[in-house]
């Protein structure tokens, strides 16, 4: 990485690489990577920060040492207001809003608000020692900022009780096979395959990329017929795009793309 600016954050930091148009939120407290009550609402900025940042088209968020995140400091839901706590559900789900794709690379332990994070992700890539949990029952709680719906939304009412009342891990394998997980890979080709994905995502269209990402988010609780009359507006709107002029025009030429987001 051809890395020009990095910001510690304190328990995780950021890296932005122009050269390959991505920026990088790395958890940093190794082996275990607890996430702080406080480190919360600067994940969220975080994340804010690098969808705004024009040199950068993807967003991956990944963790140093053997584990992504053991979860949340536990003591610190103790400690918190219930206005603070009322306020996690909405820091956890940045990546989801972000307007750029976000990739989550996970290996070995990926606990609580660390798998709540990246299923707020829109890619999850898997390694092989990866464990997802959501273990909240055994401090008798439930999943605080948006696993359980997420994960539902995912693999369905009986996966999911599964997994929350039972505080069920999950392999980065079963992961895979049920859809969780956009692919599992050996540890050591974790940050190759992100690294690769994210040279895939930035070949796209940014502007086709940022719409397509905001119909599936927005079309997550419509009916069928509601999500294709949204699929159709966005689809008109972008027909008038210059993305989608060199688009065709590139097809036809059999030439790659040269697109500006426009």
């Amino acid at each position: 990485m051809s890395v020009i600016d990095r910001q510690d954050e304190g328990g995780f930091y950021t890296l932005i690489d122009p050269a390959n148009e991505r920026g990088d939120i790395v958890l940093s407290v190794p082996p275990m990577n607890m996430i702080q009550m406080e480190q919360r609402p600067r994940l969220r900025a975080a994340f804010e920060r690098l969808d705004a940042d024009p040199d950068v088209r993807v967003i991956v968020l990944r963790a140093e040492g053997k584990h992504f995140s053991a979860g949340g400091y536990i003591r610190g839901f103790l400690d918190a207001s219930p206005e603070h706590v009322s306020r996690l559900a909405d820091d956890v789900a940045a990546p989801w809003r972000a307007a750029k794709p976000v990739i989550a690379a996970n290996q070995g332990y990926t606990f609580g608000v660390g798998f709540e994070l990246s299923l707020a992700c829109d890619f999850r890539i898997a390694a092989v020692s990866c464990r997802y949990a959501l273990p909240e029952q055994k401090l008798g709680q439930i999943p605080g900022s948006g696993g359980s719906a997420r994960l539902q939304a995912m693999i369905g009412p009986a996966r999911t009780k599964d997994v929350v009342m039972r505080t069920r891990r999950i392999s980065g394998q079963e992961a895979f096979d049920w859809g969780v997980a956009t692919l599992v890979v050996p540890d050591e080709d974790l940050i190759a395959a992100t690294d690769t994905l994210v040279d895939e995502l930035r070949g796209f269209s940014s502007l086709a990329q940022r719409s397509a990402k905001r119909l599936i988010n927005d079309s997550e609780n419509a009916t069928v017929a509601m999500g294709i009359e949204l699929e159709g507006h966005v689809y008109s709107r972008l027909r008038q795009s210059e993305d989608f002029a060199e688009g065709v025009n590139a097809f036809h030429e059999k030439r790659a793309p040269k697109f500006q987001g426009r």
